[in-house]
């Protein structure tokens, strides 16, 4: 990082736009002590957010469902830069509201809709909304997800199993059932879906949501295949460890985040602007030629 940022601020060429917005971030990170960029969050979300803006979405419209906070927030935020509308959907007002503002400080044009992924009717509604301001839909980010009661399987409830199996899962089901129709008539898109770490392996404890998340990436497969000649791509992201509140519900009281952290091969916690990245990379054309991929972005949590 900090070689590249003095590439950038020494070259001799006169600098473009966007390198001298790289190196306008990267000047800090490089004066950080040990040049450990974990221990400045915001820089790192502002670095990010620069590198996801050298992908062009201008005139583009995104929906990303769960967006009123962590990894849906960060997402609906890196469309924005990057030129898209954006459309915000998700549970509470005043959240909503708050990202809706930052959104559009980014120079993005966007609006909210409260919508709960339970209800078919109102991923419905928020998509009808959506091709009714801004026409087409080219972007669809199905991240509206819930965590479960920590602890064996066998202390589960009925009620654990409908919240997770219903936000997780359904929400996702919800979301590809009336997204992919807009798209057939409107000539493709893309599409991904928000599973976890906890989709691509086993994880003790958290039995019920992983299950929900092994659903995802097996719905985002078949959907894929059925999808891909009408010029739709379906995909997954599958993030480890990410600093966000569901994270923190999950764990909090059970186990501390400096374990979650040492638990991972490159020793830290996710940031929610690092997943954005991986689902404006799988939304852009850099990722033309694939489909039925489940991103993982774990730090090497998973790796065998």
């Amino acid at each position: 990082m900090p070689g590249r940022a003095g590439r950038l601020i020494r070259s001799r060429a006169p600098p473009s736009g966007r390198q001298r917005t790289l190196a306008a971030v990267c000047r800090p990170l490089a004066r950080i002590e040990g040049r450990d960029y974990s221990r400045c969050p915001r820089a790192r979300a502002r670095f990010s957010v620069a590198r996801m803006a050298t992908s062009d979405f201008s005139g583009k419209t995104a929906v990303v469902f769960g967006a009123t906070a962590g990894i849906g927030r960060s997402t609906a935020l890196a469309f924005a830069t990057a030129g898209a509308r954006v459309v915000i959907a998700g549970l509470g007002t005043e959240a909503g509201r708050s990202v809706e503002a930052e959104v559009r400080r980014s120079s993005g044009e966007s609006f909210f809709v409260e919508a709960n992924v339970r209800e078919e009717s109102a991923v419905r509604g928020v998509l009808e909304r959506a091709a009714q301001r801004f026409g087409r839909i080219h972007f669809a980010v199905n991240n509206a997800g819930t965590e479960g009661r920590y602890g064996p399987v066998q202390e589960s409830t009925a009620d654990d199993f409908e919240r997770l199996i219903g936000t997780n899962l359904r929400g996702v089901w919800h979301g590809l059932k009336h997204e992919i129709p807009h798209m057939l008539a409107h000539g493709g898109g893309a599409i991904v879906n928000t599973a976890s770490c906890a989709g691509v392996t086993g994880m003790a404890n958290i039995a019920l949501y992983t299950a929900s998340k092994h659903a995802v990436v097996g719905l985002t497969k078949a959907t894929a295949l059925e999808v891909a000649a009408a010029k739709i791509r379906v995909n997954a992201v599958a993030p480890g460890p990410v600093d966000t509140g569901l994270l923190h519900r999950m764990v909090g009281g059970h186990v501390d985040l400096e374990t979650v952290a040492a638990s991972v091969p490159m020793g830290r916690i996710a940031q929610p602007e690092e997943i954005a990245a991986g689902i404006l990379w799988l939304c852009s054309d850099a990722a033309s030629y694939v489909t039925g991929h489940t991103l993982v972005m774990d730090g090497g949590f998973t790796v065998p």
